[in-house]
């Protein structure tokens, strides 16, 4: 009995954890938190001081203090892309994990593909293993877009005090998520079904290639 309620006390501590940051009471790095998103110029985004277009990967790593995974990664229609995984950071008192896609060059993904150590399948394409080589220059190329995923659930209230209501929403048909967007922001949070919640910041000159898909296979909610 004593050991449930430890770790009862534990989980609602957690909770209570990310509803303090998400209320703002107390005072954090503003260039951490996930609602400020700076603006350097018209067409990109500065956020957890990371410039989309501009930063690259080392910059990132510094920023977060933690170590960068980089991986090649293959859909199954045969697109290839590099994400680089922060599995767990720390940002203004929240832990997160942080995706980063990295604007590498088209024509010198398929070489990485064939240089690539191994080949992990997994349920949504293929995880190739980079070369030292090919890691070392991914880590050079600019960030073109990054993920923000909170590791403790916070509710559509939170989100709407912080980042006020979206521009649209697009709800998806086969799983229930919702998508706030903000156009402007280069941000869209995807709410609801069975995962947490997902930020996905873009900058806005390429916002409509983010949007497009989810209009293919969502509706738009009024």
């Amino acid at each position: 009995m004593g050991r449930k309620i430890y770790w009862a006390i534990a989980i609602v501590a957690v909770v209570t954890l990310g509803w303090a940051f998400f209320q703002g009471d107390k005072p954090v790095e503003k260039s951490d938190l996930p609602w400020h998103i700076g603006h350097p110029t018209a067409d990109t985004i500065r956020i957890f001081g990371i410039t989309l277009g501009q930063s690259n990967t080392t910059e990132a790593q510094q920023h977060f203090r933690e170590a960068a995974k980089p991986i090649l990664f293959k859909s199954p229609g045969g697109q290839l892309v590099v994400e680089v995984f922060f599995e767990e950071v720390n940002l203004a008192g929240l832990k997160a994990r942080v995706v980063l896609t990295v604007a590498a060059p088209e024509g010198e993904l398929p070489g990485m593909f064939e240089r690539g150590l191994r080949m992990n399948a997994t349920s949504s394409g293929k995880e190739i293993t980079l070369t030292p080589e090919d890691i070392a220059r991914v880590f050079t190329m600019p960030v073109s877009s990054l993920t923000y995923m909170p590791l403790v659930r916070l509710d559509d209230a939170g989100f709407a005090k912080r980042f006020g209501q979206p521009l649209m929403r697009i709800r998806e048909r086969k799983s229930g998520v919702m998508h706030w967007l903000y156009p402007q922001q280069g941000l869209d949070i995807a709410l609801g079904g069975a995962e947490k919640p997902l930020l996905q910041y873009v900058s806005p000159v390429n916002f409509d290639k983010l949007v497009q898909p989810l209009l293919a296979r969502g509706e738009i909610i009024k």
